[in-house]
Protein backbone atom coordinates (compact mmCIF):
# COMPACT_ATOMS: atom_id res chain seq x y z
CA UNK A 1 0.00 0.00 0.00
CA UNK A 2 2.88 2.47 0.64
CA UNK A 3 5.67 0.57 -1.37
CA UNK A 4 7.66 3.44 -3.26
CA UNK A 5 10.28 2.91 -6.56
CA UNK A 6 11.79 5.90 -8.20
CA UNK A 7 10.20 7.09 -11.47
CA UNK A 8 12.40 5.46 -13.91
CA UNK A 9 13.95 2.35 -14.62
CA UNK A 10 17.60 3.45 -14.08
CA UNK A 11 17.31 5.29 -10.81
CA UNK A 12 15.52 2.07 -9.20
CA UNK A 13 18.20 -0.63 -10.29
CA UNK A 14 21.17 1.84 -8.53
CA UNK A 15 19.20 2.66 -5.16
CA UNK A 16 18.59 -1.60 -5.46
CA UNK A 17 22.11 -1.97 -5.75
CA UNK A 18 23.90 0.37 -3.66
CA UNK A 19 21.66 1.39 -0.85
CA UNK A 20 21.61 4.91 -2.13
CA UNK A 21 18.98 7.97 -2.97
CA UNK A 22 20.09 8.66 -6.61
CA UNK A 23 21.05 12.16 -5.40
CA UNK A 24 23.50 10.31 -3.92
CA UNK A 25 25.10 8.85 -6.94
CA UNK A 26 24.44 11.12 -9.37
CA UNK A 27 21.71 8.66 -11.21
CA UNK A 28 19.25 11.42 -10.70
CA UNK A 29 18.70 12.59 -14.02
CA UNK A 30 17.87 10.05 -16.53
CA UNK A 31 18.65 6.09 -17.69
CA UNK A 32 22.10 5.04 -19.16
CA UNK A 33 21.59 4.86 -22.84
CA UNK A 34 23.81 3.04 -24.90
CA UNK A 35 26.58 6.12 -26.28
CA UNK A 36 26.42 7.84 -22.76
CA UNK A 37 29.69 6.91 -21.39
CA UNK A 38 28.71 6.80 -17.31
CA UNK A 39 26.96 4.31 -15.26
CA UNK A 40 26.78 3.43 -11.39
CA UNK A 41 30.01 4.88 -9.22
CA UNK A 42 32.85 1.81 -9.18
CA UNK A 43 33.26 3.83 -5.84
CA UNK A 44 29.98 2.17 -3.80
CA UNK A 45 29.68 -1.63 -2.84
CA UNK A 46 26.71 -3.40 -4.86
CA UNK A 47 24.68 -5.48 -2.93
CA UNK A 48 26.38 -8.54 -5.02
CA UNK A 49 29.49 -7.25 -3.75
CA UNK A 50 28.45 -7.24 -0.04
CA UNK A 51 26.73 -10.69 0.24
CA UNK A 52 29.77 -12.03 -1.91
CA UNK A 53 31.98 -10.78 1.10
CA UNK A 54 29.93 -13.51 3.33
CA UNK A 55 30.03 -16.65 1.44
CA UNK A 56 27.09 -16.43 -1.08
CA UNK A 57 26.71 -17.14 -4.57
CA UNK A 58 25.71 -14.51 -6.86
CA UNK A 59 23.97 -14.54 -9.53
CA UNK A 60 22.60 -12.04 -12.06
CA UNK A 61 19.84 -12.75 -14.97
CA UNK A 62 17.83 -9.85 -17.53
CA UNK A 63 18.33 -6.11 -16.98
CA UNK A 64 21.51 -4.11 -16.30
CA UNK A 65 20.94 -0.64 -17.63
CA UNK A 66 23.72 0.97 -14.64
CA UNK A 67 26.26 1.72 -17.08
CA UNK A 68 28.35 -0.37 -19.30
CA UNK A 69 31.03 2.14 -21.14
CA UNK A 70 34.25 0.03 -20.07
CA UNK A 71 34.67 -3.09 -18.24
CA UNK A 72 34.80 -2.27 -14.98
CA UNK A 73 30.88 -1.18 -14.90
CA UNK A 74 30.01 -4.93 -16.09
CA UNK A 75 27.95 -6.67 -13.82
CA UNK A 76 30.38 -9.68 -13.40
CA UNK A 77 33.02 -6.97 -12.55
CA UNK A 78 30.94 -5.66 -9.57
CA UNK A 79 30.07 -8.51 -7.59
CA UNK A 80 27.94 -11.04 -9.38
CA UNK A 81 29.60 -14.57 -9.95
CA UNK A 82 27.28 -14.90 -13.34
CA UNK A 83 25.45 -12.87 -15.64
CA UNK A 84 23.04 -13.23 -18.44
CA UNK A 85 20.93 -10.36 -20.12
CA UNK A 86 21.12 -6.93 -21.64
CA UNK A 87 23.26 -3.87 -20.82
CA UNK A 88 21.15 -1.32 -21.78
CA UNK A 89 16.59 -1.17 -22.09
CA UNK A 90 13.47 -1.46 -25.40
CA UNK A 91 15.00 -4.29 -26.78
CA UNK A 92 13.41 -6.31 -28.78
CA UNK A 93 11.98 -9.21 -27.35
CA UNK A 94 13.28 -11.87 -30.09
CA UNK A 95 15.86 -10.31 -31.97
CA UNK A 96 17.56 -9.41 -28.93
CA UNK A 97 18.86 -5.97 -30.72
CA UNK A 98 18.42 -2.50 -29.72
CA UNK A 99 18.69 0.66 -31.16
CA UNK A 100 20.71 3.56 -30.14
CA UNK A 101 21.32 7.42 -31.27
CA UNK A 102 22.41 10.37 -29.69
CA UNK A 103 22.40 14.11 -29.88
CA UNK A 104 23.91 15.82 -33.97
CA UNK A 105 22.10 11.99 -35.90
CA UNK A 106 20.03 12.89 -38.60
CA UNK A 107 16.82 12.12 -38.27
CA UNK A 108 15.92 8.06 -38.75
CA UNK A 109 19.80 7.39 -38.21
CA UNK A 110 20.45 4.64 -35.31
CA UNK A 111 22.99 2.60 -34.32
CA UNK A 112 21.41 -1.20 -34.73
CA UNK A 113 23.09 -3.65 -32.71
CA UNK A 114 22.56 -7.23 -30.37
CA UNK A 115 22.21 -6.76 -26.56
CA UNK A 116 22.43 -9.57 -24.95
CA UNK A 117 25.70 -11.24 -22.94
CA UNK A 118 26.58 -14.11 -21.44
CA UNK A 119 29.02 -13.30 -18.97
CA UNK A 120 30.93 -11.12 -21.07
CA UNK A 121 30.57 -12.51 -24.16
CA UNK A 122 27.68 -11.45 -26.84
CA UNK A 123 25.11 -14.22 -26.52
CA UNK A 124 24.27 -15.09 -30.50
CA UNK A 125 22.10 -18.05 -30.17
CA UNK A 126 19.00 -16.94 -28.78
CA UNK A 127 17.23 -15.16 -32.14
CA UNK A 128 13.42 -16.22 -32.66
CA UNK A 129 13.53 -17.27 -28.69
CA UNK A 130 10.80 -15.07 -26.10
CA UNK A 131 13.00 -13.11 -23.83
CA UNK A 132 11.00 -13.62 -20.86
CA UNK A 133 10.74 -17.92 -21.93
CA UNK A 134 14.93 -17.23 -21.95
CA UNK A 135 15.51 -15.45 -19.29
CA UNK A 136 13.45 -17.88 -17.25
CA UNK A 137 15.31 -20.81 -18.70
CA UNK A 138 18.64 -19.47 -17.43
CA UNK A 139 17.48 -18.40 -13.94
CA UNK A 140 16.23 -22.73 -13.41
CA UNK A 141 19.52 -23.62 -14.79
CA UNK A 142 21.29 -21.54 -12.18
CA UNK A 143 19.15 -23.01 -9.53
CA UNK A 144 19.24 -26.55 -10.83
CA UNK A 145 23.86 -26.34 -10.71
CA UNK A 146 23.71 -24.37 -7.55
CA UNK A 147 26.24 -26.03 -4.54
CA UNK A 148 23.37 -26.56 -1.99
CA UNK A 149 26.57 -26.01 0.92
CA UNK A 150 26.69 -22.39 -0.03
CA UNK A 151 23.80 -19.68 0.01
CA UNK A 152 22.07 -17.39 -3.32
CA UNK A 153 21.31 -14.40 -4.27
CA UNK A 154 20.11 -14.49 -7.70
CA UNK A 155 18.64 -10.79 -9.14
CA UNK A 156 16.46 -11.52 -12.32
CA UNK A 157 15.45 -8.26 -13.84
CA UNK A 158 12.84 -9.39 -16.74
CA UNK A 159 12.72 -7.47 -19.94
CA UNK A 160 8.46 -8.01 -19.06
CA UNK A 161 7.14 -5.86 -19.28
CA UNK A 162 8.62 -2.81 -20.79
CA UNK A 163 8.24 -2.02 -24.68
CA UNK A 164 7.93 -2.92 -26.96
CA UNK A 165 4.84 -4.82 -26.66
CA UNK A 166 5.64 -8.39 -28.34
CA UNK A 167 4.62 -11.76 -26.71
CA UNK A 168 3.37 -14.84 -28.08
CA UNK A 169 -0.38 -14.98 -29.30
CA UNK A 170 -0.84 -17.62 -26.95
CA UNK A 171 -0.64 -15.71 -23.71
CA UNK A 172 -2.74 -12.92 -25.34
CA UNK A 173 -5.12 -15.52 -26.61
CA UNK A 174 -6.81 -16.24 -22.90
CA UNK A 175 -8.07 -11.98 -22.81
CA UNK A 176 -10.18 -12.00 -26.62
CA UNK A 177 -13.08 -11.74 -24.83
CA UNK A 178 -12.42 -9.49 -22.28
CA UNK A 179 -9.72 -6.98 -23.49
CA UNK A 180 -10.50 -5.33 -27.28
CA UNK A 181 -7.99 -2.58 -26.95
CA UNK A 182 -4.87 -4.40 -28.69
CA UNK A 183 -2.15 -2.74 -27.00
CA UNK A 184 -3.48 -3.39 -23.24
CA UNK A 185 -4.21 -7.15 -24.66
CA UNK A 186 -0.91 -7.33 -25.50
CA UNK A 187 0.02 -5.91 -22.14
CA UNK A 188 -1.77 -8.56 -20.47
CA UNK A 189 -0.18 -11.38 -21.96
CA UNK A 190 3.02 -10.52 -21.57
CA UNK A 191 2.32 -9.89 -17.88
CA UNK A 192 0.63 -13.16 -17.89
CA UNK A 193 3.42 -14.73 -19.64
CA UNK A 194 5.85 -13.45 -16.74
CA UNK A 195 3.43 -14.76 -14.32
CA UNK A 196 4.03 -18.48 -15.82
CA UNK A 197 7.99 -18.39 -15.67
CA UNK A 198 7.96 -16.85 -12.16
CA UNK A 199 5.41 -20.12 -11.50
CA UNK A 200 8.10 -22.01 -13.51
CA UNK A 201 11.37 -20.57 -11.28
CA UNK A 202 9.17 -21.82 -8.04
CA UNK A 203 8.62 -24.86 -8.48
CA UNK A 204 12.62 -25.63 -9.62
CA UNK A 205 13.21 -24.20 -6.41
CA UNK A 206 10.44 -26.68 -4.68
CA UNK A 207 12.29 -29.44 -6.99
CA UNK A 208 15.76 -28.52 -5.67
CA UNK A 209 15.13 -28.80 -2.41
CA UNK A 210 15.47 -25.06 -1.83
CA UNK A 211 12.20 -23.68 -1.59
CA UNK A 212 11.88 -23.90 2.35
CA UNK A 213 14.77 -21.47 2.71
CA UNK A 214 14.50 -18.71 0.48
CA UNK A 215 12.57 -15.31 0.28
CA UNK A 216 11.25 -13.90 -2.60
CA UNK A 217 10.93 -10.21 -3.21
CA UNK A 218 9.19 -9.13 -6.15
CA UNK A 219 9.18 -5.61 -7.69
CA UNK A 220 8.41 -3.27 -10.00
CA UNK A 221 10.84 -0.24 -11.37
CA UNK A 222 8.70 2.42 -11.89
CA UNK A 223 5.27 3.06 -12.31
CA UNK A 224 3.15 2.41 -16.14
CA UNK A 225 3.52 4.53 -18.61
CA UNK A 226 0.10 4.78 -19.97
CA UNK A 227 0.84 5.22 -23.81
CA UNK A 228 1.88 1.54 -24.06
CA UNK A 229 -0.47 -0.74 -22.39
CA UNK A 230 -0.03 0.47 -18.68
CA UNK A 231 -2.55 1.28 -16.46
CA UNK A 232 -2.56 3.15 -13.27
CA UNK A 233 -6.22 4.43 -12.58
CA UNK A 234 -7.47 5.61 -10.21
CA UNK A 235 -3.92 6.99 -9.23
CA UNK A 236 -2.97 9.99 -11.14
CA UNK A 237 -0.03 10.56 -13.52
CA UNK A 238 2.35 7.64 -15.10
CA UNK A 239 6.33 6.39 -15.42
CA UNK A 240 8.60 9.61 -15.50
CA UNK A 241 6.49 11.75 -13.05
CA UNK A 242 6.07 11.93 -9.33
CA UNK A 243 2.52 11.92 -8.96
CA UNK A 244 1.20 8.50 -7.50
CA UNK A 245 0.84 6.80 -10.92
CA UNK A 246 4.42 6.81 -11.33
CA UNK A 247 6.32 6.31 -8.01
CA UNK A 248 3.85 4.03 -6.03
CA UNK A 249 5.21 0.41 -6.51
CA UNK A 250 3.59 -2.64 -7.13
CA UNK A 251 5.63 -5.63 -5.10
CA UNK A 252 5.48 -8.43 -2.71
CA UNK A 253 7.31 -10.70 -0.96
CA UNK A 254 7.08 -14.25 -0.88
CA UNK A 255 8.46 -17.67 0.94
CA UNK A 256 8.25 -19.75 3.74
CA UNK A 257 10.20 -18.34 6.43
CA UNK A 258 7.13 -15.73 6.43
CA UNK A 259 4.43 -16.95 9.23
CA UNK A 260 0.98 -17.91 8.57
CA UNK A 261 -0.27 -14.55 9.98
CA UNK A 262 1.29 -12.02 8.05
CA UNK A 263 1.59 -13.99 4.73
CA UNK A 264 -1.17 -13.57 2.27
CA UNK A 265 -1.85 -10.45 3.71
CA UNK A 266 -1.33 -6.49 2.75
CA UNK A 267 1.28 -4.72 4.23
CA UNK A 268 0.76 -0.82 4.90
CA UNK A 269 3.57 0.15 6.23
CA UNK A 270 6.01 2.89 4.42
CA UNK A 271 8.89 0.64 2.34
CA UNK A 272 11.63 2.75 -0.45
CA UNK A 273 13.23 0.27 -2.94
CA UNK A 274 16.30 1.40 -1.28
CA UNK A 275 15.44 -0.50 1.62
CA UNK A 276 15.87 -3.93 -0.26
CA UNK A 277 19.48 -3.95 0.19
CA UNK A 278 19.56 -3.50 4.39
CA UNK A 279 16.53 -5.60 4.19
CA UNK A 280 18.39 -8.39 2.21
CA UNK A 281 21.60 -7.64 3.88
CA UNK A 282 20.89 -7.47 7.30
CA UNK A 283 17.27 -8.37 8.04
CA UNK A 284 17.67 -11.99 5.84
CA UNK A 285 21.11 -13.13 5.77
CA UNK A 286 22.12 -11.57 9.56
CA UNK A 287 24.89 -9.61 8.45
CA UNK A 288 26.50 -6.18 9.97
CA UNK A 289 26.26 -3.14 8.10
CA UNK A 290 27.43 -0.50 10.92
CA UNK A 291 29.54 2.22 9.58
CA UNK A 292 28.06 1.76 5.98
CA UNK A 293 26.22 4.55 4.59
CA UNK A 294 22.62 3.88 4.08
CA UNK A 295 19.82 5.74 2.45
CA UNK A 296 17.44 2.61 3.03
CA UNK A 297 16.59 1.00 6.27
CA UNK A 298 16.14 -2.51 7.28
CA UNK A 299 12.15 -2.90 7.15
CA UNK A 300 12.53 -6.54 7.66
CA UNK A 301 10.61 -6.82 10.85
CA UNK A 302 7.91 -4.79 9.15
CA UNK A 303 7.41 -7.01 6.47
CA UNK A 304 7.52 -10.49 8.24
CA UNK A 305 5.68 -9.51 11.96
CA UNK A 306 2.51 -8.54 12.12
CA UNK A 307 1.62 -4.83 13.19
CA UNK A 308 5.29 -4.24 13.38
CA UNK A 309 6.24 -0.40 12.43
CA UNK A 310 8.38 0.49 9.55
CA UNK A 311 11.28 2.57 10.55
CA UNK A 312 10.84 4.96 7.55
CA UNK A 313 8.88 7.68 8.23
CA UNK A 314 9.58 9.82 5.03
CA UNK A 315 10.68 9.41 1.45
CA UNK A 316 12.60 11.49 -1.11
CA UNK A 317 10.58 11.07 -3.99
CA UNK A 318 13.22 12.60 -6.79
CA UNK A 319 14.90 15.71 -7.06
CA UNK A 320 16.31 16.70 -10.61
CA UNK A 321 17.33 19.97 -11.16
CA UNK A 322 17.41 19.42 -14.84
CA UNK A 323 14.63 17.55 -15.40
CA UNK A 324 13.10 17.86 -19.08
CA UNK A 325 15.80 19.05 -20.33
CA UNK A 326 18.87 17.40 -22.35
CA UNK A 327 22.85 18.20 -20.47
CA UNK A 328 25.69 17.38 -22.43
CA UNK A 329 28.72 18.20 -20.14
CA UNK A 330 31.68 16.07 -18.82
CA UNK A 331 31.63 12.84 -16.79
CA UNK A 332 32.51 15.03 -13.06
CA UNK A 333 28.85 16.54 -13.54
CA UNK A 334 27.22 19.28 -13.37
CA UNK A 335 27.47 21.32 -10.17
CA UNK A 336 24.75 21.28 -7.72
CA UNK A 337 22.85 24.38 -6.54
CA UNK A 338 20.27 24.85 -3.91
CA UNK A 339 17.07 23.52 -4.10
CA UNK A 340 14.19 25.90 -5.32
CA UNK A 341 10.63 25.14 -5.89
CA UNK A 342 10.81 25.36 -8.97
CA UNK A 343 12.94 22.30 -8.98
CA UNK A 344 11.31 19.21 -10.07
CA UNK A 345 11.04 17.12 -6.85
CA UNK A 346 8.98 15.44 -4.51
CA UNK A 347 8.48 14.33 -0.70
CA UNK A 348 6.53 11.64 1.56
CA UNK A 349 6.74 12.79 5.18
CA UNK A 350 4.11 10.80 6.91
CA UNK A 351 0.70 11.46 5.79
CA UNK A 352 1.85 14.47 3.53
CA UNK A 353 3.22 14.73 0.18
CA UNK A 354 4.65 17.69 -1.27
CA UNK A 355 5.68 18.35 -5.39
CA UNK A 356 7.46 21.18 -6.69
CA UNK A 357 8.20 21.94 -10.10
CA UNK A 358 7.15 20.22 -13.24
CA UNK A 359 5.65 17.04 -11.81
CA UNK A 360 5.94 15.43 -14.78
CA UNK A 361 3.21 13.90 -17.07
CA UNK A 362 0.41 15.84 -16.98
CA UNK A 363 0.17 19.25 -14.60
CA UNK A 364 -4.06 18.56 -15.05
CA UNK A 365 -5.40 15.84 -16.07
CA UNK A 366 -3.48 13.16 -15.19
CA UNK A 367 -5.84 10.55 -14.34
CA UNK A 368 -6.25 8.12 -17.30
CA UNK A 369 -9.28 4.73 -16.97
CA UNK A 370 -8.30 1.94 -19.05
CA UNK A 371 -9.61 2.04 -22.41
CA UNK A 372 -12.37 1.02 -23.29
CA UNK A 373 -13.51 1.26 -19.52
CA UNK A 374 -16.41 3.49 -19.97
CA UNK A 375 -14.93 5.32 -16.72
CA UNK A 376 -14.67 9.35 -17.21
CA UNK A 377 -12.03 10.51 -15.46
CA UNK A 378 -12.30 13.44 -13.22
CA UNK A 379 -11.47 17.19 -14.22
CA UNK A 380 -9.77 19.41 -11.89
CA UNK A 381 -8.77 22.91 -12.99
CA UNK A 382 -5.04 23.23 -14.61
CA UNK A 383 -2.67 25.34 -12.15
CA UNK A 384 -0.85 28.66 -14.21
CA UNK A 385 2.57 27.65 -14.95
CA UNK A 386 4.12 29.81 -12.85
CA UNK A 387 2.12 28.01 -9.57
CA UNK A 388 5.07 24.84 -8.82
CA UNK A 389 3.67 23.47 -5.42
CA UNK A 390 0.63 20.94 -4.75
CA UNK A 391 0.52 19.51 -1.41
CA UNK A 392 -1.44 16.06 -0.40
CA UNK A 393 -2.69 14.62 2.50
CA UNK A 394 -1.45 11.95 0.72
CA UNK A 395 -3.26 8.94 3.23
CA UNK A 396 -6.89 10.68 2.87
CA UNK A 397 -6.46 11.48 -0.41
CA UNK A 398 -4.33 8.82 -2.34
CA UNK A 399 -5.31 9.99 -6.05
CA UNK A 400 -4.23 13.34 -5.50
CA UNK A 401 -7.41 15.15 -6.17
CA UNK A 402 -6.86 17.97 -3.62
CA UNK A 403 -3.88 20.18 -3.54
CA UNK A 404 -3.71 21.80 0.04
CA UNK A 405 -0.76 23.88 -0.50
CA UNK A 406 -2.74 26.99 0.12
CA UNK A 407 -4.72 25.88 3.17
CA UNK A 408 -1.74 24.82 4.78
CA UNK A 409 1.59 26.97 4.43
CA UNK A 410 3.22 25.52 7.74
CA UNK A 411 3.22 22.22 5.75
CA UNK A 412 4.49 23.81 2.48
CA UNK A 413 7.77 25.40 4.84
CA UNK A 414 8.48 22.06 6.64
CA UNK A 415 8.61 20.12 3.69
CA UNK A 416 10.57 22.37 1.66
CA UNK A 417 12.98 22.64 4.14
CA UNK A 418 13.68 18.89 4.28
CA UNK A 419 13.68 19.23 0.42
CA UNK A 420 16.34 21.93 0.47
CA UNK A 421 18.51 19.45 3.36
CA UNK A 422 18.17 16.70 1.03
CA UNK A 423 19.39 18.88 -2.17
CA UNK A 424 22.82 20.49 -0.16
CA UNK A 425 23.67 16.49 0.53
CA UNK A 426 22.93 16.11 -3.41
CA UNK A 427 26.51 14.75 -5.69
CA UNK A 428 26.31 16.84 -9.40
CA UNK A 429 24.28 15.08 -11.69
CA UNK A 430 26.16 12.97 -14.52
CA UNK A 431 24.94 13.14 -17.93
CA UNK A 432 27.54 13.35 -20.16
CA UNK A 433 27.63 13.78 -23.84
CA UNK A 434 27.15 10.59 -25.82
CA UNK A 435 30.62 8.81 -27.32
CA UNK A 436 30.94 8.18 -30.82
CA UNK A 437 33.49 5.50 -29.97
CA UNK A 438 30.48 3.01 -28.18
CA UNK A 439 29.59 2.41 -32.09
CA UNK A 440 28.95 -1.58 -31.60
CA UNK A 441 30.63 -1.97 -35.15
CA UNK A 442 33.99 -0.55 -33.69
CA UNK A 443 33.82 -3.43 -30.98
CA UNK A 444 32.36 -7.09 -31.13
CA UNK A 445 29.28 -6.14 -33.00
CA UNK A 446 27.05 -5.92 -29.80
CA UNK A 447 26.35 -3.34 -27.11
CA UNK A 448 29.55 -3.39 -24.90
CA UNK A 449 32.18 -1.26 -23.48
CA UNK A 450 34.50 0.44 -25.36
CA UNK A 451 36.47 2.62 -23.42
Amino acid sequence: MNYYVSPICTLTHSAIMTRRHPIHTGMQHGTVTGPLPYGLPLNETTIAQRLKMHGYSTHMVGKWHLGFYKKDCLPTRRGFDSYFGYLSGSENYYTHTRSGSMAGFSPGKQWNALDLRDGEKKATNYSGKYSTHVFTERVQQVIEQHDLSKPMFLYLAFQAVHSPLQVPKRYMDPYNKTIKHKTRKTFAGMVSCMDEGIGNITQTLHDTGMWNNTVIVFSTDNGGPINVGANNWPLRGEKHSVWEGGVRGVGFVSGPVLSDDVRGTVNKEMIHVSDWFPTLVTGVAGMDLTGTKLDGFNVWDAIARKDTLSPRKEILHDIDPFYGRTIFTNESGIPCTDYNTSMHAAIRYGDWKLITGDPGFDRGCGWKPAPDSGINPPSIPVKPLNDTIWLFNITADPNEYNDLSKKHPEVVEELVSKLKAYQKTAVPVVWPAGDLKANPKLGDGAWGPWA
